[in-house]
């Protein structure tokens, strides 16, 4: 038999990989920015977002065949199916439209500082419809991490905003916002009884849908098939945000959950800006300026300040 240090060693041992893959999770979503900038830049964004999408769902539905998961579709019922259906029209369809068009306009750094606004609004509605716990620290943290959120959208001028200050890249990164709190909002309601890997491969395969219907419709079969004729830089984009921020990613975020809890693992998720506005620097050369700066750290500090006051006290 093992002895008791033995059984305690491997347990941290454990414990400390789930932690390392949620810290890799959160770099994977904050290298998704500039990934999806370098995509925005050579494709039309429905276009982008369907190959991107078509490769994950290969992926995910592979994986779902491997846990078994393909049988239980057919248990769903009409109130999870139309669930879905809602879900993956707001969190895939809307989410990578906006994403895409956003960040033709945006660079990616700012954009993953814009949608950390995403648990604010959130926490906020939820609140609202759901009753759920609201008390003065997450609220101080809202507010923070809101205030940080207008510099950077603002560009350091938060006051131009009522004056019409804001350009059309951060308007779409705002749809951003309101698609992805729909999707968060709607599995709340309607998605209960379905696991998560279920609901993100359905999620991916109806949003696929939508998104292959518009890029037909809008951007023809010529565009539809540009990547087939695009650069190397342009295929190791999109393969990694199909399995790299969106399998993978996935996979990890899981694992943690299942092992440390839904808000420990949350709370990795206010790391993904700050990997954003680093990987876009290192990759793209992007110049992180005085303004991001500043709006990023309250931002952050802001959602950090929300994850700690959610934890019930000792």
């Amino acid at each position: 038999m093992k002895s008791s240090a033995a059984v305690a060693l491997t347990g941290t041992s454990s414990a400390w990989r789930v932690h390392l893959k949620l810290l890799g999770m959160a770099a994977l979503w904050g290298a998704s920015w500039p990934a999806g900038r370098v995509l925005a830049q050579a494709l039309p964004p429905m276009t982008a977002a369907s190959w991107r999408f078509g490769m994950a769902l290969v992926m995910l539905a592979a994986w779902l065949h491997w846990r078994g998961g393909l049988g239980r579709l057919g248990a769903l019922s009409a109130r999870q199916w139309l669930g879905l259906a809602v879900a993956g029209t707001f969190g895939v369809f809307g989410y990578a439209l906006f994403f895409m068009l956003g960040l033709a306009h945006v660079p990616a750094g700012r954009a993953a500082l814009v949608v950390t606004t995403n648990p604010v609004v959130t926490t906020l509605l939820a609140a609202w419809w759901f009753g759920e716990r609201l008390n003065r620290r997450i609220a101080a943290g809202m507010a923070i991490a809101t205030a940080g959120a207008l510099v950077v959208i603002a560009h350091g001028r938060p006051w131009t905003l009522l004056a019409g200050g804001i350009g059309l890249g951060e308007l779409l990164l705002l749809g951003c916002v309101a698609t992805w709190v729909g999707y968060t909002l709607i599995g709340k309601r309607l998605l209960t009884g379905i696991d998560p890997l279920t609901t993100t491969a359905v999620t991916a395969g109806i949003g696929l849908v939508l998104l292959l219907s518009s890029a037909l419709l809008f951007e023809g079969p010529q565009a539809l098939a540009a990547p087939m004729h695009a650069m190397a830089s342009v295929w190791v984009a999109m393969a990694f945000l199909a399995a790299g921020a969106t399998v993978l990613a996935y996979a990890w975020y899981f694992e943690g959950v299942s092992a440390l809890g839904a808000g420990a693992a949350s709370a990795y998720i206010t790391l993904v800006p700050i990997f954003g506005v680093l990987f876009a620097a290192l990759l793209l050369g992007e110049r992180i300026d005085t303004q991001m700066a500043l709006g990023g750290c309250l931002a952050v500090g802001g959602l950090g300040v929300m994850n700690l006051a959610r934890r019930p006290s000792a």
